[in-house]
C-alpha cells in the first residue's frame, strides 16, 4: 500500500512540473528540468528560506484557485 502511495504522490509532482509549463519550456529536456530544480532548491536555501517558500506557497495558491474558478465558470458538457 505505502508503494502505491508513494507513485500516485510521484505522478501527481510531475503533473505540477507539466502544469507549470516546465515540461514545454524545456522541450522535455530531463537533465534541463533537473537542473532547474536544483537552482530552485539552491535559491530557496541561499535566501531567507521561510521568505522563498511562503512566496512560493502563496503563487500557487493563487494559481490553484484560478484554475478551480475558470473551471467552474466552464459549460457543463454533461
Amino acid at each position: 500500500m505505502q508503494r502505491r502511495e508513494r507513485t500516485r504522490h510521484l505522478i501527481e509532482l510531475g503533473g505540477l512540473v507539466q502544469k507549470a509549463g516546465l515540461v514545454d519550456l524545456a522541450d522535455d529536456d530531463r537533465a534541463t528540468l533537473y537542473g532547474a530544480m536544483l537552482e530552485l532548491a539552491a535559491k530557496a536555501r541561499d535566501e531567507n528560506t521561510g521568505d522563498v517558500l511562503t512566496l512560493w506557497k502563496r503563487r500557487g495558491k493563487r494559481a490553484f484557485d484560478a484554475e478551480a474558478e475558470a473551471g467552474e465558470e466552464q459549460p457543463d458538457d454533461g
